[in-house]
């Protein structure tokens, strides 16, 4: 016999439970930058507090070290200066033992806006992309640099673009999100281990990664000299030619 107060309990309807949001890290890499690390780490944590930063502190010889210490960020050190690819590689590594499915990418020099860390985040959540990438060079925004710097840009992303077979406006970004499948790539040893820009968006498209640039705000780092700049300019060109040409000899990978 069913009582009214089972007829009653048989027709009730429970909500749908929410999505959880992907786990998420900020990963920043930095070498000596004591001056900068501290506002940066505050203007991230203003915005989101609830995203944890990991510091790749790259044998950094101030403290940089203690500066993101106090600003409550987890912090590795290497045991001495390895290049900006180890210390990225060491934090997406992290991430992969750490079980995150999203992981935000920026410098820790200032130059880009933590702000803008929502639009890339919004842009990852779509399905039809695994990699956004923060560009200076589309929409609205606008960014001051030498000639000899834009020139290397333009080259470099007219090459990702014609590999590709779509638009690279800004292959030196190093501001962008990336999902779990390109995380465990970054984590593996085909990352090159020097300066990741053409040939990891390169590497990512044979990979049959989906690719997509927004539009954001960067500022100028007048403290530092860039890695593209100076005597280095000269061996940073060698060996992105070098290491697109080594991407490009490996097979793709069938997906």
């Amino acid at each position: 016999m069913v009582t009214p107060e089972d007829d009653r309990a048989e027709t009730v309807s429970y909500p749908e439970p929410l999505p959880q949001a992907p786990k998420t890290l900020i990963i920043i890499p930095a070498y000596n930058e004591g001056k900068n690390i501290g506002a940066v780490l505050d203007g991230i944590q203003k915005h989101f507090p609830e995203i944890p930063i990991l510091v790749i502190n790259d044998g950094s010889s101030d403290n940089t070290e203690t500066i993101a210490q106090q600003h409550n960020a987890e912090v590795i050190s290497l045991p001495c200066n390895s290049g900006y690819g180890v210390a990225l590689q060491t934090g997406f590594l992290y991430a992969v033992k750490n079980n995150y499915s999203l992981v935000v990418q920026m410098d820790s020099d200032g130059q880009h806006d933590p702000e803008n860390i929502a639009v890339l985040l919004e842009e990852a959540q779509k399905d039809d992309c695994d990699v956004v990438i923060g560009s200076r060079f589309i929409g609205k925004a606008h960014y001051k640099t030498s000639f000899a710097r834009h020139a290397g840009m333009l080259l470099f992303g007219t090459i990702a673009s014609i590999i590709c077979r779509q638009k690279v406006t800004d292959p030196t970004s190093g501001f962008q999100v990336l999902k779990s499948r390109a995380i465990e790539l970054i984590a593996s040893d085909e990352y090159p281990p020097d300066y990741p820009d053409a040939d990891f968006i390169i590497l990512m498209n044979r990979n049959g990664f989906k690719i997509k640039e927004v539009s954001v705000t960067m500022h100028a780092s007048p403290d530092k000299e860039s890695m593209h700049h100076g005597h280095k300019t000269v061996y940073y060109v060698f060996k992105m030619f070098l290491s697109i040409f080594v991407t490009l000899l490996r097979k793709s990978p069938k997906r």
